[in-house]
């Protein structure tokens, strides 16, 4: 804690200015402008960002897609959390904390929302009755990890992410406190995958989805430029797993999605069929 500050009795909102996200982030909830969300052509619609949480969910939908469920096409529209768009009446109506990314699956009698990934990817896993076991010990451990991941990701992007990387001044002790959280959390991966080559058994499913596009994505250095800052090579379990998931052609078209440009690699704005990702990842291979 800095010498010159006092903690208050009663928290107020700073005045000053601490970049951009203190401009956008508030102490309440709700719509901040009327605005009605785009639909497109196919009964899901996601409204999301390439950003960890939002990569889960579309390249789930493409993994749906490469097993033959042609239920699961989909449209995604872009939600810029950097200029507010999360706060328009029409998302908070599907995601009331206002947080990417949301789902409307619209081929049920009553179009349904689903919001928070990690249920997302349970929703779509128990529709389409894919990448997620049905035996009770084996379907059992898939979400003693996917909790595991929805619990541990914060201290890795709203902590360690948050400080190591994007907080306008570097605090040491933050710093600290989050690395060492970080470490003890992909050590406890590197020992589970050491046992058995996917992080819920012998099979992939939804919580390795769920995890690497928080911790593979670290540890092959595509989040918070940190993978040498935390020796991300002596995780080797970690490392072998990781770069197997980013091979598989389902991960690779599904991390495109709802990525803007000024995030590295192809990007892809909005999806609306195969074709749209087809064209980007032909352009990206011919440079």
């Amino acid at each position: 804690m800095s010498k010159e500050y006092q903690v208050p009795k009663v928290w107020t909102l700073p005045e000053k200015d601490a970049g951009k996200w203190s401009q956008i982030n508030r102490p309440d909830s709700g719509a901040r402008y009327e605005q009605t969300l785009p639909r497109g052509q196919h009964p899901l619609q996601l409204y999301s960002l390439g950003t960890p949480n939002g990569m889960k969910v579309s390249i789930m939908l493409e993994e749906l897609l490469a097993l033959g469920e042609q239920g699961a096409e989909y449209d995604a529209h872009l939600i810029n959390i950097g200029e507010g768009e999360q706060f328009s009446s029409g998302f908070v109506d599907i995601n009331p904390n206002s947080k990417i990314p949301a789902l409307v699956d619209y081929s049920t009698e009553t179009p349904l929302r689903v919001f928070e990934s990690g249920n997302i990817l349970l929703y779509l896993a128990e529709k389409f009755g894919q990448l997620l076991p049905t035996e009770l010990a084996q379907r059992t451990e898939v979400l003693n990890w996917l909790f595991w991941l929805q619990g541990s990701a914060p201290y890795l992007g709203g902590g360690f992410g948050h400080f190591y990387h994007y907080a306008p001044e570097k605090i040491e002790y933050a710093i600290n406190r989050f690395t060492m959280e970080a470490k003890r959390q992909l050590d406890v991966l590197d020992k589970q995958l050491a046992k058995q080559p996917y992080i819920g058994g012998e099979d992939y499913s939804i919580v390795d989805i769920a995890i690497w596009t928080w911790y593979g994505c670290l540890v092959l250095g595509q989040a918070y430029d940190a993978a040498e800052f935390l020796d991300a090579n002596s995780y080797e379990h970690v490392q072998r797993w990781a770069n197997k998931i980013a091979q598989r052609p389902a991960v690779q078209r599904g991390r495109i999605v709802n990525r803007t440009e000024a995030q590295a690699g192809p990007s892809l704005a909005e999806r609306h069929s195969a074709t749209d990702i087809d064209a980007v990842l032909a352009k990206h291979s011919n440079g």
